[in-house]
């Protein structure tokens, strides 16, 4: 699978799908992008730029949401002019799929969401590659009939994005097993090591999260052979207006990736 010229698939060198969970401004897209750029051009790695328009699966009416798809694809737009870089962005209403093409090369399609047929069916008529994140309430193997409804619309460029399952109240865990299986559809496998990190409905108005195990955590879905990590940041967590305690901390980004690629590397017999 490729896109603007990167391969990806699981027994290449990791892909990395990394940026902002929600756009708050430019300024701050323009930061992280940047960053992200520099680091692809250090370590070498295929990168794909990532931000929400629209935070629409909210714990609660006060959580902050986004700009919206018509600003927030100026705003990507902007990103994507300015470092030539691709971009990946997440979906909610089959009427958006088209509008986000124009700028997107990845549509996601959010993990509350992967069952909406109507949905996914928009999103692989595009013929844009379609990153399908798996629910926190289904198996593995149930993601194979996402793949089928987007194979039936004529669009076998899939990938599908391991985040965890519910596991009691507030808690997510990841089954390793879960990699393994999710490559019997044959398509690249990726690892949402941030939302991996949540603890859904946790506070008050938002959700919790483990932000600093996050490097343990991926080290545990890079073992598995697959083929990029989902990875959100922010410079300073505790200020990001959504899932801030998921989030890694910018500073600390380059040592982050430094570490998991030389993991790669192993893993892929590629020393």
């Amino acid at each position: 699978m490729k896109t603007n010229n990167l391969t990806i698939s699981n027994e290449s060198k990791l892909t990395i799908f990394g940026g902002v969970n929600v756009i708050e401004s430019d300024d701050l897209l323009f930061e992280v992008a940047d960053k992200f750029v520099q680091l692809s051009e250090k370590h070498s790695f295929n990168y794909v730029f990532k931000a929400s328009f629209d935070k629409a699966n909210r714990s609660s009416l006060d959580s902050f949401r986004g700009p919206g798809m018509e600003k927030g694809l100026e705003s990507l737009q902007k990103v994507k002019d300015k470092f030539n870089v691709p971009i990946i962005t997440d979906i909610h209403e089959p009427g958006q799929a088209d509008p986000v093409a124009e700028v997107c090369d990845v549509i996601q399609i959010p993990a509350f969401l992967c069952r909406q047929t109507d949905l996914v069916v928009a999103a692989a008529k595009t013929n844009k590659i379609i990153n399908i994140k798996k629910p926190q309430f289904s198996s593995a193997k149930e993601m194979f009939h996402a793949v089928k409804k987007c194979e039936a619309a004529g669009n076998g460029n899939v990938i599908l994005c391991e985040r965890g399952n519910i596991f009691g109240y507030n808690n997510l865990v990841v089954d390793t097993l879960n990699f393994q299986l999710l490559k019997q559809s044959g398509k690249p496998i990726f690892f949402d090591v941030t939302h991996a990190l949540q603890q859904p409905g946790l506070l008050e108005k938002s959700t919790g999260g483990r932000g600093q195990y996050v490097f343990d955590l991926a080290k545990a879905g890079v073992s598995q052979n697959i083929a990029g990590l989902f990875l959100e940041t922010h410079p300073d967590p505790d200020k990001a207006k959504c899932d801030g305690p998921c989030a890694l901390k910018l500073s600390e980004l380059d040592a982050f990736l430094e570490k998991i690629f030389a993991l790669d590397k192993l893993v892929k017999g590629q020393l």
